[in-house]
């Protein structure tokens, strides 16, 4: 078929429809003869999950690219910045045990590999904690850039911290005010189909149909098009992966004032492991489990647990309680319908990959958007071959948090069973347990994970495998790559010690945003 493509309809708002049709929008919609008409249809009685509330760095430059100000989104969605995540008692449980997963890369990535020299003074510090600086800032409750650095620019990588449904709005007064996106409140009654098995058009109550070429589903975990409608089915980890449970709270900060977290707090339990997500004006917390090895009673008694020894309590908050089957489609895009988002398929919130996601699928479906229906079958065969790459990293990812735990001993009994299983070579990957052999000997490199767009990069697994105290027996380096090893992590020194004495408090940076505003970007 020669049919062009004109009109692209997405189903579901929340961030990740919004998200996908404001990044279309901005570079392929407008007033043009070659623009697209771009139609999002929102059913006014689905209420948005609203859970997944930290973000990528990718995430600055895809706000950027559809022209949505920093400031706006400090303003609008009660944001704050995120530098990494901390993993407190992944490891054994016991005193100390905590390690960082931040998102500034070691001090000369690409031209020093800073690991030999650190393992010749490894007990002093964490390693990341020795190989940059934003440990330290983190602990320090600082921010990543200063009251004079512009939009989007930072001292620090970083991401941001927003609460969820407010994103979604503030995407949505964009992409319609902004960026001519139409927005159709209505509840889809049925799929109109070609004779070919396309999807033709979506009928709706009050709307009628509305038609289009390209259909994108971001209906959530329900994945009305690509999952019902067009069965195509959910591939499980769940062996791999074993949480499908959540119970998520939001509760006010102890201190309206206190020091503000810029870093997602991570912490293992005998049950599973909470999130912890400071928002300047609350928290959002949750409980991550399996309920094959926990149940909904044990795991709110856990919760509670948790809040009490930070200092906070449910008061009147009920925990919301999730499900999900941990897993991804086996296409992402069939025929001419292409799921983004939950649609697509959720694992767990460990790191945070979902929206991450959303926005590496919303710009593949922007850069190579097919001209007409016979191109739509090539495009889809090399976005289901990128996707279905980028799902298995992620689970290899998120899986080496688990493999390396040695938690037995602070869990015990029942509880250890979870972390143990965790632990079985039947439960891993093989392409994680090729990796994790390779690595006894070498850390982990470009070579490992080699794609332009890697979710996450190799210094990413060095931060966990490090973290989690997996120290290779490397090779003897020559002295003169040593010699600069070793230099650089004295840089790290001095760096750090600047920019704790240089950089504002976190939540006093926010301040001065939302009174003040910010440098526009260059």
């Amino acid at each position: 078929m020669t049919t062009a493509v004109r009109r692209i309809v997405v189903l579901g708002g929340g961030s990740a429809g919004w998200l996908t049709a404001a990044t279309l929008a901005a570079e392929l919609g407008g007033e043009g003869p070659d623009a697209l008409q771009i139609t999002l249809i929102e059913s006014p009685d689905v209420p948005t999950i609203g859970v997944g509330e930290g973000t990528w760095p990718t995430m600055r430059a895809t706000l950027q690219r559809i022209g949505l100000s920093e400031v706006d989104l400090v303003r609008a969605c009660d944001a704050a910045f995120k530098q990494g995540s901390r993993f407190d008692g992944w490891v054994h449980g016991g005193a100390g045990d905590r390690y960082y997963h931040p998102f500034t890369l070691p001090h000369g990535w690409g031209d020093v590999d800073l690991t030999a020299a650190w393992l010749q003074g490894r007990g002093a510090q964490p390693f990341a904690d020795s190989v940059g600086a934003q440990p330290q800032v983190c602990d320090a409750h600082l921010a990543p850039k200063q009251t004079t650095t512009p939009e989007f620019a930072g001292v620090m990588n970083y991401g941001y911290h927003v609460d969820a449904v407010k994103l979604g709005q503030l995407l949505q007064r964009h992409a319609t005010a902004r960026l001519g996106v139409r927005h159709v409140v209505d509840h889809v009654s049925a799929v109109r189909s070609h004779e070919n098995g396309d999807i033709a058009a979506l009928t709706t109550r009050v709307h009628g149909d509305i038609e289009g070429e390209l259909f994108i589903d971001c209906s959530g975990l329900a994945s009305l098009l690509l999952g019902q409608h067009y069965g195509v089915a959910l591939h499980s980890v769940q062996g791999v992966l074993f949480n499908d449970s959540a119970l998520a709270v939001q509760v006010p900060h102890v201190d309206a004032q206190a020091p503000l977290a810029s870093a997602t707090v991570s912490t293992a339990h005998a049950e599973g492991w909470t999130w912890d997500i400071a928002l300047p004006t609350r928290r959002g917390i949750g409980l991550v489990f399996s309920s094959s090895h926990t149940d909904d009673a044990a795991a709110e008694r856990a919760l509670c647990a948790h809040l009490q020894r930070n200092g906070l309590s449910l008061g009147e908050a009920s925990p919301r309680r999730l499900r999900f089957n941990p897993g991804y489609r086996e296409q992402f895009w069939h025929r001419n319908c292409v799921a983004v988002g939950l649609a697509a398929g959720f694992i767990e919130p460990l790191e945070a990959s979902a929206l991450a996601l959303v926005e590496l699928s919303a710009a593949f479906i922007r850069d190579e958007m097919p001209a007409n229906r016979s191109d739509m079958a090539l495009v889809a065969r090399r976005f289901n071959e990128t996707f279905r790459y980028r799902w298995s990293r992620i689970i290899d990812f998120l899986k080496l948090h688990y493999v390396l735990n040695r938690r037995d001993a602070v869990d015990g009994g029942d509880g250890a069973g979870y972390w143990r299983e965790h632990r079985m070579p039947l439960t891993q990957p093989d392409s994680l347990r090729e990796l994790l052999q390779l690595w006894r000997h070498r850390a982990p490199s470009r070579h490992d994970v080699d794609r332009a767009e890697e979710v996450f990069p190799a210094a990413s697994y060095q931060y966990i495998l490090y973290g989690m105290q997996a120290v290779p027996a490397l090779r003897a380096r020559p002295a003169d790559r040593l010699a600069a090893a070793q230099a650089g992590l004295r840089d790290v020194t001095t760096i750090t010690r600047r920019l704790l004495g240089g950089l504002p408090r976190h939540r006093d940076l926010l301040q001065h945003i939302r009174a003040h505003g910010m440098p526009p970007s260059a």
